[in-house]
Formats: C-alpha cells, sequence, structure tokens
C-alpha cells in the first residue's frame, strides 16, 4: 500500500536517506514508498538473490549477516529505525550481499528501482541528492568497517 501522514513525512526527513530534499520532491518520493510488515523471524532478503529495491526502516529491529564458507553466518550489523538497506544492489546491480532478518515485528518502506528511475526522470536535482545521501551513508559504513579491521588487526598483533 502507498503511504502518506504528516508524521510519516517528519520521520522520513529526519532519515539520512531523505535529508536535504525539497517539500515537494519529499511528496513525490513518499508517494512512491509502499509499506511492508514483517513478523519476528522473517527474512527480508536473502544473501545472493536478486535485488530490484531498497529499504528504510520505520520500526522494528533487523540483524545483517553473511555466510560463512564453513556454513555458517557472521553478524554484520543491526538496522534500527531510520536505517536503509539494499540500496547496493541498486548501485551495482549485483545481487544481494547480506541476508536480513526482523528481530522483532518490523515496518518498512520499500522503494523499487523501476520507482528510483521514475523518480530520476521526475526530479532529477532531488534524485542526485537521494544518490550523495546513499553515497554518505555508505562512507560511513565503510569507515565502520575499516575501524573494525583496524580493531582486528590490533589484537592479533598486527601492524607494521
Amino acid at each position: 500500500m502507498a503511504v502518506s501522514s504528516p508524521d510519516l513525512k517528519a520521520f522520513l526527513l529526519a532519515t539520512p536517506f531523505f535529508g536535504g530534499l525539497p517539500d515537494a520532491s519529499l511528496d513525490l518520493l513518499i508517494s512512491m514508498l509502499m509499506e511492508r510488515r514483517f513478523d519476528s523471524g522473517a527474512v527480508i532478503v536473502a544473501e545472493g538473490e536478486a535485488g530490484r529495491s531498497l529499504f528504510i526502516v520505520h520500526s522494528g529491529t533487523l540483524e545483517v549477516s553473511e555466510r560463512l564458507d564453513s556454513g555458517g553466518a557472521i553478524h554484520m550489523s543491526s538496522l534500527q529505525p531510520g536505517d536503509f538497506f539494499g540500496e547496493m544492489t541498486l548501485l551495482e546491480m549485483q545481487n544481494r550481499s547480506a541476508t536480513v532478518v526482523a528481530e522483532i515485528p518490523t515496518v518498512l518502506y520499500e522503494l523499487t528501482a523501476q520507482q528510483l528511475y521514475a523518480f530520476y526522470k521526475a526530479d532529477i536535482r532531488a534524485y542526485v541528492i537521494v544518490m550523495q545521501n546513499i553515497n554518505r551513508e555508505l562512507c560511513r559504513r565503510l569507515r565502520r568497517a575499516d575501524a573494525r579491521i583496524k580493531m582486528l588487526e590490533m589484537r592479533q598483533g598486527g601492524g607494521r
């Protein structure tokens, strides 16, 4: 179901994905979102599957994990309200890089690649802002990953 409400608009404006968008552009993007509800334990996306959309977390907590060669899985991160995921598959046109599971009942807003393209065609300036927002978030994640790698190297006595 498509969504729209003043409370949702205020929530989305405070998220990294929608920051800096003019009001009319934000309204257009919100009109494209589909609300999706998931029960605890539901797999939202699975590592390796084709991806055609990204998701913004409205409520709930999600676990992000990746498979190990041994057959197990490793916890990569947790997602909370305001976070978004699935953007990598839209940018690089590759399969999903991780599995995302709802830890508690969760409400997400989905934006498909087709809708994102329609947004690009309708409002290229706002589209550029959204792409900058996605890139900023990817940079933040890369910095966190770098810090984790550094910490692991230090624990193992690495360094030069």
